[in-house]
């Protein structure tokens, strides 16, 4: 008896409840004033987020099972955040009475006298009141451009065509999936790039405005931060992944002091021909590649637990990981050796990010050196498009901080891009995620896309004097003409620095 109680207590509460539903526009006000995402939302009721941005958008209504835990939710926000009350309307107008008084002859008729604007409409009319002012008869007033009309609009005899009919609206077609897609990204881009904003508007308004001291804040929190706007943009992901995946030996340090065993590919790089000892005065510009790592988050990235193979058979486009190799050997001193600078030759760990990087070297667009063997690889099933959404909205956020010239958020935004590489290996500031294999590739895939621009100087006549780190570059001649100068992820700029204020240095060549 009870459990029918119970039961028919839930659909009476469902009915209460169902019967005050807001509005999809309230449904978002709610959430929105209790600032909580849309992915928070989705957790407490048991949907998806996509889920609960149609519910907000109008596209769909709250279906059980989860519409009765939603329902509370929005009752609960609902007492905490009430709707600002409604202006008062304003009184309906009383129904018009036509003014009596109007000044009349001996026959009945209204008496014409001299024109004056209407004391009720303004509009000028010869007829008065019995006190001798200007009024309609009756108080029978003309709308203003009715008066005007018929007054100043030529008498034809002609018979007046009747308007033509308001043409059918054209019917608007219906979204196609792609483009529904599209606005389900737009929307959840849009919301998780608000969580930044609110996050910089939250610390300077607790540090009183102290940018300096709202900054210290928002760096020590950038690592959780970025963890949870990692999670809002997989929460419509197609690809699930393992998070804390077994590793093979070669991923694991051999102690804290010893270092990794993959070899990043940094370059160090500089041109025989040139040396600041030797006289001369040919100009070098330092050049900056803007947010490098955010850049490479573009990258292949094994998804699942890697497998070991031998020989090629874990080189494959849709597989990534790390892979043994012995590289071809490097002829051409005047570009940066794609493998950067080796103490000791022979085999080496190389990441997906090297050996792609090197497959193309070899290839017919290059053809700059022979094909790296292959020895062994550990590898998985790969996508390069992983972390795009999370690269897309720190990308978009970091534009509008730029085109604001919003410094706060700008550092709050690297520090979020940068930790969450540096931290995603075995990182004690970090519980949430062990993937040293992604921070590997991550980083050799920004040494491979400073080569790229390297080689892109050295094709168009410059000469690369330096290649150091993921994002600096030296060359000589007019570089604007190669890269477009800018602050922007697609950009250069000139690098400054306390020794080179200017960001250019001259050098000269070495006689050989």
């Amino acid at each position: 008896m009870s459990a029918e109680l119970s039961g028919v207590e839930a659909l009476l509460e469902e009915a209460r409840l169902t019967a005050s539903m807001p509005s999809h526009t309230e449904r978002r006000r709610l959430r929105e004033a209790a600032s909580l995402s849309r992915a928070q939302v989705a957790t407490a009721v048991g949907v998806g987020r996509s889920t609960i941005a149609n519910w907000e958008d109008g596209t769909s209504d709250p279906q059980p099972p989860a519409r009765l835990e939603y329902l509370r939710l929005l009752k609960g926000l609902a007492e905490i955040y009430p709707a600002a009350a409604a202006p008062e309307e304003a009184p309906a107008p009383a129904a018009f009475v036509p003014a009596p008084g109007t000044l009349r002859g001996e026959d009945g008729l209204a008496v014409q006298g001299r024109p004056g604007p209407c004391i009720r409409c303004g509009v000028e009319t010869a007829y008065q009141t019995t006190d001798g002012r200007p009024m309609h008869v009756g108080g029978f007033c003309q709308p203003v451009t009715t008066q005007a009309s018929s007054a100043s609009a030529p008498v034809s005899a002609e018979p007046v065509s009747p308007p033509p009919a308001p043409a059918s609206p054209t019917p608007v077609p219906m979204a196609t999936r792609p483009q529904r897609r599209a606005r389900s990204a737009a929307r959840a881009q849009e919301e998780t790039t608000g969580l930044i904003s609110r996050a910089v508007h939250e610390e300077l308004e607790r540090a009183a405005g102290d940018v300096e001291e709202a900054l210290k804040t928002l760096i020590k929190r950038a690592i959780p931060d970025v963890m949870a706007l990692f999670a809002e943009t997989r929460a419509t992901g197609r690809y699930d992944y393992t998070a804390y995946p077994a590793l093979p030996d070669i991923l694991k340090k051999p102690s804290k002091k010893d270092p990794d065993q993959i070899w990043e590919a940094r370059p160090r790089f500089h041109h025989p021909d040139y040396s600041l000892r030797a006289p001369g005065d040919i100009k070098v510009t330092t050049l900056d590649v803007n947010a490098a790592y955010l850049s490479a988050l573009k990258c292949w990235l094994p998804i699942g637990k890697l497998e070991h193979s031998t020989g090629r058979d874990g080189v494959d486009p849709k597989r990534s990981g790390v892979h043994l190799i012995t590289p071809a050997p490097w002829d051409h001193p005047y570009l940066p050796d794609p493998i950067g600078d080796r103490d000791e030759p022979g085999p080496l760990w190389v990441t997906d990010a090297t050996l792609r990087l090197l497959q193309r070297l070899s290839g017919p667009r290059y053809g700059l050196a022979e094909d790296p063997e292959v020895h062994e690889s550990w590898t998985s099933g790969a996508t390069e498009n992983f972390l795009d959404a999370l690269r897309k909205t720190l990308t978009a956020a970091r534009e509008t901080a730029i085109a604001q010239d919003d410094t706060l958020t700008l550092e709050y935004i690297k520090a979020m891009y940068s930790k969450f590489i540096s931290t995603m290996g075995e990182s004690i500031h970090n519980r949430e995620i062990v993937r040293p294999d992604w921070m590997h590739i991550i980083h050799s895939q920004a040494y491979a896309n400073l080569w790229g621009k390297a080689f892109k100087a050295h094709e168009t006549g410059l000469d690369v004097v330096s290649m150091m780190g993921t994002d600096e570059l030296h060359v000589t001649g007019d570089w604007r003409q190669v890269f477009t100068e800018g602050r922007g992820v697609t950009q250069m700029k000139i690098k400054h620095s306390d020794a080179k204020a200017s960001g250019e240095y001259t050098v000269g060549k070495v006689s050989r």
